[in-house]
């Protein structure tokens, strides 16, 4: 059973289509997806044009096993998961983040110059940065779900997913859906059935791409969505360039400074288990969906895996976890962060 299908039976039906933006037309949830997957791949073969000849850098890797080795790889092709098959599958399957110069890199995120190279994987000594980008992409695979959940008739605004460390027992994602169903409130057989279908998301094994765009290529994608297009402004100018990040997988594309994990693969055990309503000073009722996952290098015990979900159901909230995390790093890493990441 689909989670759209379930959802739909507790939503009432409409004799027409409820219009949110009487502005602009609004598209289906799937229309939304489709254009901007359209509109991604269309930048993405812009972009690649402006390599029109294949030009060679050179990739040294610095980790412990065959430092110092040197790949020759392809300018703006070739990406960090490229560099890694070159060593040995244990890499490409192991590795969830890359260093490239020193900066956290997407594996399958292109390099436009010669560097110096490591992988950064779960058991690593400190996986902060793996951690934070698993909860991200988790969070992210939620929003997928949700975005399909509904049928046509009721809108779907996807607003953030608040960065809050692993520690806070539960990845988010903010949502505004239609005022008709301010009062509708999620069963344990709407998280099961959405909760299936994170699954198989998960199970396709997609990767996540990763694409530096100029602000007005990021308007023209989330022009439905005006919690996404405040969004862009604040990232644009954050920089001087005025770009935006984004990532995509399987067709699903999100605004996303990231990293990500590579694939969707890389999730073992997964729920979304709970969703808050937040008090805000804002007209709309906005639900924080919440879940938790374990990659399938760090597997737990079911006893482990119950707790685990019990906590998830808590709400998360930024400013207190913000803090927590802060006490974490001037304790030089938390034990209990541990606990979570093993």
């Amino acid at each position: 059973m689909s989670a759209r299908w379930a959802v739909r039976r507790c939503c009432l039906r409409a004799g027409r289509r409820f219009v949110s933006t009487p502005a602009v037309s609004r598209l289906t949830s799937d229309e939304v997806i489709q254009m901007r997957n359209e509109l991604f791949n269309k930048e993405k073969e812009r972009q690649l044009s402006l390599y029109p000849r294949i030009e060679k850098i050179e990739v040294k890797y610095a980790g412990k096993s065959h430092p110092g080795t040197v790949f020759v790889m392809n300018k703006a092709l070739s990406t960090p998961y490229n560099c890694a098959m070159h060593l040995s599958e244990w890499h490409c399957k192991k590795s969830v983040l890359a260093l490239v110069d020193g900066e956290v890199w997407d594996m399958y995120r292109p390099l436009t110059k010669s560097c110096e190279i490591q992988f950064l994987t779960f058991k690593d000594e400190d996986p902060e940065e793996v951690n934070k980008a698993y909860w991200r992409s988790c969070a992210v695979i939620m929003a997928c779900v949700l975005k399909r959940a509904f049928k046509d008739e009721y809108s779907v605004n996807l607003m953030k997913a608040p960065e809050v460390p692993v520690i806070s027992g539960a990845f988010c994602y903010d949502v505004i859906l239609d005022s008709k169903l301010n009062d509708w409130k999620p069963t344990n057989d709407n998280f099961c059935s959405l909760t299936k279908d994170a699954r198989k998301l998960i199970q396709k094994d997609l990767p996540f791409e990763v694409l530096r765009v100029e602000a007005k290529v990021a308007r023209e994608m989330f022009q439905h969505n005006k919690y996404k297009m405040e969004m862009i402004e604040r990232k644009a100018s954050q920089n001087t360039e005025g770009i935006v990040t984004l990532h995509r997988f399987g067709d699903f594309v999100d605004i996303s400074e990231g990293p990500h994990i590579p694939r969707t693969s890389f999730c073992f055990q997964y729920e979304i288990t709970a969703a808050h309503n937040l008090q805000t000073n804002q007209s709309e009722l906005i639900r924080r969906f919440q879940g938790v996952s374990l990659p399938i290098h760090l597997r737990a015990h079911h006893t482990v895996w119950h707790r685990l979900l019990e906590r998830s159901k808590r709400l998360v909230t930024e400013e207190k976890y913000l803090e927590g995390a802060a006490e974490c790093r001037e304790k030089d890493g938390s034990e209990e962060e541990k606990t979570v990441s093993v």
